[in-house]
């Protein structure tokens, strides 16, 4: 087969295994786990035989694989499948693969007994096979397909325990927020294939790099990022994801490593010579960046569901990929989505290890947590190097790509990255330094409290399924030595070395050890203060209320505890500049519909019937009424005569 062949296959199987999931999984369950697992691996056998050919195969990379078939003719812009894939994309792929086989093995445990995993299996395959179109596609229609399909696949999986207030209310949040970036995304592809005369992305990428450039980069570029925002969950529209943890924990790994909001962060990188043409769109972008990587960390480091730490986490992590690109380092951005999906799926699947252990979704409350070291260790050890890598710290992969991000930014910052206002590095510089401090807390925190915590001890509900614990060590290897092959990668990339700058990895790491630090510090101080008030007897020990008094969260954030800790109140300011005036505008329309409108129609319907009411009084049939009547209206008659001659006298 050729390369053309076999990454037409990629996207395709894990489809094929959705259709054949949705189609069989109720009337053949023994077919829905081989239909889960089968095609998603066959998949990532291929994303990695595309990934060898278009990098690894002569040490420099081969050209980008460009192939397209027209679709029928739209009278204007045309609109091609097509296929256009270089070496990150192909790189991307590949993670894409092993996170969604990884998911789907999980899966097969941890919802073993849920009697919607038919459904789910094939939801999870079709999640799958949309983010793979994304990263494949060459035509933006094409990839607006995935980014779509991918939208509504996340409403179903967030929204799996429907029984649930929070699921529904979860998914529904999710679909909401991500559409109302969807909105101007559209607007600004159309305006942008219209700017460049097609929607193939060669053909885009050509017209932005020409002397001519685009007519309006700007306005599309920010067009652009409004969609973005709203997938990959960056301020203003990050505040769906925290909520999206009611759904299963699988799906959030899935979500938060490979699909969903990787895919705003690779289409900027895709298309980044775009948003490059406007140096005021590379601005925003970084203040986005920045604002949403500090905001997050700080929200992470008042959380106490495990999971919602993790979501912030993603969020705070993403910033740092859209503030490599806001410098103009794809290679710096898709570096650190890669390694940020192996730990961050990690830190999802082991977290899911713990909820499993008790049999409940009530775990996943840190303060909760007792004992779990010894009743999980192959989740305590896998967490552990996965929180590493989280915190930067070498040579754990985390370290090699986070530092790569605060390299370019500096770059940037001293003047050396042509074309690119050095304000943008100053910003990530900072912002990206601030928030290692902060990561690295919030990751020695939910260690602490995970697996030395003093809460109430939840139910032991035995041995995890053996495939839950052998994806966390499978998922352990990019964690650890994902970073040691920097000198390979560029064969994928642009060429440019991802060897860390000295002056970034002194900084990042000594940032990053003093988080650590001074966290665990501030958690042996509060420890000790409450078990000197449990011992006094103000508060009992063992309880779920003595760990709130030891989280180091609260030392460390003081009065701004309680406002991280409820994500500073956006979602409170959204519902009073948006979600109230619209329910009071929609009861006003209410009102005005029953109490006017329906008034007018009934009245309508009213009138005739009450004319008709007094017609059918005054025909009673009997004659001796009419000649009453008659003679009535006679003596009337004359009466008023006689009154009119008498006043003319």
């Amino acid at each position: 087969m050729t390369t053309t062949t076999l990454a037409v296959l990629v996207p395709l199987l894990p489809f094929l295994g959705a259709v054949a999931g949705l189609l069989l999984g109720r009337t053949v369950p023994g077919l829905v786990r081989p239909l889960a697992v089968l095609p998603t691996l066959a998949a990532l056998v291929l994303a990695v035989v595309v990934a060898v050919d278009q990098g690894g195969g002569n040490g420099n990379g081969t050209a980008a694989l460009n192939t397209h078939t027209q679709l029928t003719p739209t009278g204007s812009v045309p609109i091609e499948l097509a296929l256009h894939i270089d070496g990150f994309a192909a790189l991307v792929a590949v993670l894409v693969g092993v996170v969604a086989t990884c998911v789907q093995i999980y899966s097969t445990g941890y919802l073993r007994d849920d009697p919607r995993y038919p459904s789910y299996a094939a939801l999870v395959s079709l999640f799958t096979s949309a983010m793979l179109l994304v990263v494949y596609s060459g035509d933006l229609i094409v990839l607006l397909v995935g980014w779509e399909v991918m939208g509504i696949c996340s409403y179903f999986l967030v929204g799996h325990y429907w029984e649930t207030p929070e699921a529904r209310a979860a998914s529904l949040k999710a679909f909401v927020v991500t559409k109302l970036g969807d909105v101007p995304f559209l607007i600004g592809l159309f305006a942008l294939a219209a700017d460049a005369g097609s929607f193939r992305i060669t053909t885009v990428l050509g017209k932005a790099a020409s002397s001519g450039g685009l007519d309006h980069p700007t306005l599309i570029a920010l067009l652009l990022l409004a969609g973005v925002a709203g997938k990959s969950a960056q301020f203003p529209l990050h505040t769906w994801l925290p909520d999206a943890m009611a759904g299963p924990t699988p799906v959030s790994a899935l979500i938060h490593a490979a699909t969903m909001v990787a895919a705003g962060v690779y289409f900027i990188a895709r298309l980044l010579p775009v948003f490059a043409a406007s140096q005021a769109a590379l601005i925003v972008l970084a203040v986005m960046a920045a604002v949403t990587m500090a905001g997050s960390a700080l929200a992470a480091l008042a959380q106490d569901d495990i999971k919602r730490v993790l979501a912030y986490s993603t969020v705070g992590q993403l910033g740092y990929m859209t503030g490599a690109l806001a410098v103009g380092d794809r290679d710096a951005a898709v570096f650190h989505l890669l390694t940020h999906g192996g730990f961050k799926a990690l830190l999802f699947l082991a977290a899911g290890v713990i909820i499993h252990a008790a049999g409940t979704n009530s775990l996943s409350a840190m303060s909760r947590m007792k004992d779990l070291r010894d009743r999980v260790p192959d989740a305590f050890w896998t967490m552990t190097v996965a929180l590493l890598a989280l915190a930067a710290i070498p040579p754990f992969s985390g370290f090699f790509s986070k530092e790569a991000v605060l390299g370019a930014a500096e770059h940037t910052a001293t003047g050396d990255q042509h074309g690119v206002p050095a304000v943008t590095g100053w910003i990530v510089l900072v912002a990206g330094l601030l928030t290692a401090l902060l990561t690295a807390a919030y990751a020695t925190r939910l260690w602490l409290l995970a697996f030395n915590g003093r809460g109430g001890e939840a139910p032991d509900h035995g041995r995890q399924p053996v495939v839950m614990n052998v994806v966390l060590w499978v998922l352990a290897i990019p964690s650890l030595a994902l970073g040691l092959v920097t000198g390979v990668l560029p064969d994928w990339f642009d060429g440019r070395s991802l060897t860390p700058a000295l002056t970034t990895s002194v900084l990042g790491t000594g940032v990053a050890l003093v988080g650590g630090l001074v966290t665990y510090g501030a958690w042996r101080h509060t420890t000790a203060m409450a078990a000197i008030g449990a011992a006094s007897g103000a508060t009992p020990d063992a309880t779920p209320d003595a760990v709130p008094d030891a989280d180091p969260g609260r030392l460390l954030l003081g009065p701004l505890y309680r406002h991280a800790a409820v994500g500073f109140h956006l979602d409170g300011a959204y519902a009073a500049l948006f979600v109230r005036p619209v329910r009071a505008a929609a009861s006003l329309v209410q009102f005005l519909d029953r109490a006017v409108v329906d008034t007018y129609v009934r009245a309508a319907a009213e009138t005739p019937k009450a004319l008709g009411w007094a017609v059918r009084r005054a025909q009673t049939g009997n004659v001796q009424t009419y000649l009453s009547a008659l003679l009535a209206g006679t003596v009337v008659l004359v009466v008023a005569v006689v009154l009119v001659a008498t006043a003319g006298a």
